[in-house]
């Protein structure tokens, strides 16, 4: 099922992955585009329209209550519930070392420089509803914002054909923190978390998945407020040794492919019999699934095998293909940790399959994609935060250096630069 590429042709590879990379639909721009418009034009009047018209549903009120919240959270079963408090609580105590602090430095004459480190404001999480309604991204979109210390997360999804939040959402939202819910989804979330109506308040940063839609605005709202990425679909890159299980290979490789069509997934391998026993895994492991379609089919166009002459090479063409997730399922992977410059979360060993990381682990589940970890990162606490410098200078360092800053703004042809310095001399 997976497609045999010669790891020394690696112009064969990127031209197989550019498929994925379609830049933005410009019919989807321009219709999300009248949406902005109208929800900056029209506030909650637009929202209760579009919900209507794409969720037919008509709501008599935006916000969920906290009676319809504790409602949905008692519909959810028990064991759910304790296992989402659980990974929360992994969650927790990883992002927890990633709060960032500041710093204060003071040299001669007078002068201190520091930088400060302040948390947004408002954050707004968009969540998928309907059959996508996906707890994890509750979890690993809200927590990390809590523990950076953001005092106020909305919440928007789009409301079921009943008018309500999807109850497994609710509760990761009760779980998490969330401060408030509205029940509205696809562009037009978006545009009133970006703009704020007369219900929803105007954020400072939107995250959280979507369709193609809500990627598109937030593609347009970006400058108006900050937005974590444009996600791509999902990936996966696995490096496996002859001690690998097959079945594992074949299971985690399904475990991308399930998500879209465009999904893609990558084996790196130096065992020519462990690449054919996972082709026959694939063949039988998908038959089984509910999503047989979309894996098949994801496989089928995306499914890449190459088979190299050691771990080295593998690892070498990783780092140029740059995924979102790479497994390490080889023997002594925490070795080759440190030759692994480009990937958005590594896996190591032969047990830690990508779906611990998805769930419960600890580590988060937005990362980037479409060769973007080159550059990009994970989600985190850093993304929730902002730095702000200060300086002080006084009477005796200004005298010292006020020549010389004088003498580089003069040189750029800025007097008033020059001017703002000189004044305060000849006060002197």
């Amino acid at each position: 099922m997976l497609k045999q590429i010669d790891p020394n042709n690696l112009e064969e590879l990127r031209a197989f992955l550019k498929g994925r990379m379609a830049d933005a639909d410009p019919v989807i721009l321009n219709n999300t585009a009248k949406i902005i418009k109208n929800v900056k034009e029209n506030g909650d009047a637009a929202l209760y329209a579009y919900t209507e018209q794409f969720d037919h549903v008509v709501l008599n009120t935006l916000k969920a209550s906290e009676e319809e919240i504790d409602e949905a959270y008692a519909q959810v079963d028990l064991s759910l519930i304790e296992d989402m408090k659980e990974a929360a609580q992994n969650i927790t105590f990883y992002h927890e070392q990633q709060k960032a602090s500041g710093y204060h430095l003071e040299k001669e004459d007078g002068v201190y420089l520091g930088q400060r480190v302040l948390p947004l404001a408002k954050v707004g999480v968009y969540v998928p509803g309907g059959r996508a309604a996906y707890p994890s991204t509750v979890l690993m979109n809200v927590l990390p914002a809590k523990i950076a210390g953001v005092k106020e997360i909305v919440m928007v999804t789009p409301p079921n054909k009943e008018g309500k939040i999807a109850p497994v959402i609710a509760a990761a939202a009760k779980i998490a923190g969330v401060t408030s819910i509205f029940k509205v989804g696809g562009a037009q979330a978006v545009a009133a978390l970006a703009y704020g109506t007369e219900t929803i308040p105007q954020v400072d940063k939107i995250v959280g998945p979507g369709n193609a839609y809500v990627a598109s605005a937030k593609r347009l709202v970006f400058g108006q407020v900050d937005i974590d990425m444009i996600a791509g679909p999902s990936e996966i890159l696995v490096i496996a040794d002859s001690k690998a299980d097959p079945r594992a290979v074949a299971a985690d490789l399904i475990s991308q492919a399930e998500h879209d069509p465009l999904a893609c997934s990558i084996l790196l391998t130096i065992d020519t019999a462990l690449a054919e026993a996972v082709q026959q895994e694939l063949k039988r492991q998908s038959a089984m699934l509910e999503r047989k379609e979309i894996i098949e089919k994801s496989l089928a166009v995306y499914g890449t095998l190459m088979i190299c002459k050691d771990i080295e090479q593998c690892i070498e063409i990783s780092n140029q293909i740059a995924p979102e997730h790479l497994e390490l399922m080889i023997e002594d992977a925490n070795e080759h940790l440190d030759q692994i410059y480009n990937a958005g979360s590594v896996f190591l060993g032969y047990v830690t399959c990508e779906s611990i990381g998805d769930y419960f682990g600890g580590t988060n589940h937005v990362l980037p994609t479409n060769g973007t970890a080159r550059f990009a990162s994970a989600l985190s606490c850093d993304d929730f935060v902002k730095r702000s410098c200060y300086l002080h200078y006084s009477k005796q360092a200004l005298q010292r250096d006020g020549a010389k800053i004088m003498n580089i703004a003069e040189h750029e042809g800025l007097g008033g630069h020059a001017n703002a310095v000189k004044v305060r001399l000849d006060n002197e």
